[in-house]
Formats: structure tokens, sequence, C-alpha cells
């Protein structure tokens, strides 16, 4: 069993950055593949990034390539989004997720979920 809790959300205005943390319970974090996932309204939730069970590879949507930092420390079990050059598209409910070993990016892939974190740009 992993519980997962974001936080780092926030209003930010266009061209600046926030960084969301997740922190995981559970003895066996590194044996995870991390995922972020998005949902903004009226649409379904989209893959934004994720992060291998060891941290040595990372997989992101062209929507957020070049803009945004997927990384994890597994002696603190924590995952983090670094966000910059945001833009009002990336408005949206930001969800943190575990799948055991494999990186997914299919939402229905992933058996953990946080309980998301709000963020809003301003354009």
């Amino acid at each position: 069993q992993v519980q997962l809790v974001e936080s780092g959300g926030g209003l930010v205005q266009a061209g600046g950055s926030l960084r969301l943390s997740c922190a995981a319970s559970g003895r066996t974090f590194s044996s995870y593949a991390m995922g972020w996932f998005r949902q903004a309204p009226g649409k379904e939730r989209e893959f934004v990034a994720a992060i291998s069970a060891s941290g040595g590879s990372t997989y992101y949507a062209d929507s957020v390539k070049g803009r945004f930092t997927i990384s994890r420390d597994n002696a603190k079990n924590a995952v983090y989004l670094q966000m910059n050059s945001l833009i009002p598209e990336d408005t949206a409910i930001y969800y943190c997720t575990a799948r055991f070993f494999f990186y997914s990016e299919n939402a229905d892939q992933y058996a953990y979920w946080g309980q998301g974190t709000q963020v809003t740009v301003s354009s």
C-alpha cells in the first residue's frame, strides 16, 4: 500500500515557476515508478511526466517537455515536479501517482493516487 500527499500548488503568473512535491508512505517506494497527471475543468485526466523506480529514466508529455522536470529522492520517499515557463493552459489539478516498477502514460495503469493540488496560471 502506498499513500501519496501532494503539496506546492498555487496561483502564479504566466512565465512563472512552481515546484510540486509528493510525499509517499511505505518502505518500498524505490520499487515504484512515479507519475504526475493533471486534470483541467471539463477535460480528461492527462499524463504530464513520469520517472522510473530508480530515477534513471524520465518521460514527459510533449506539451511540457523542456519546461517541466520530474525528479525523485528515494531516501526521502519523495517525488517532485519543477514547472517553469508556466502558461495558462497548465492550469489544472495535479495528481501524484505510483505504479509498481514500470511507468505508464495511461492513468488506468496506476493504482495509487494522491488527493491532488491545484495549479492556477494567470495570464
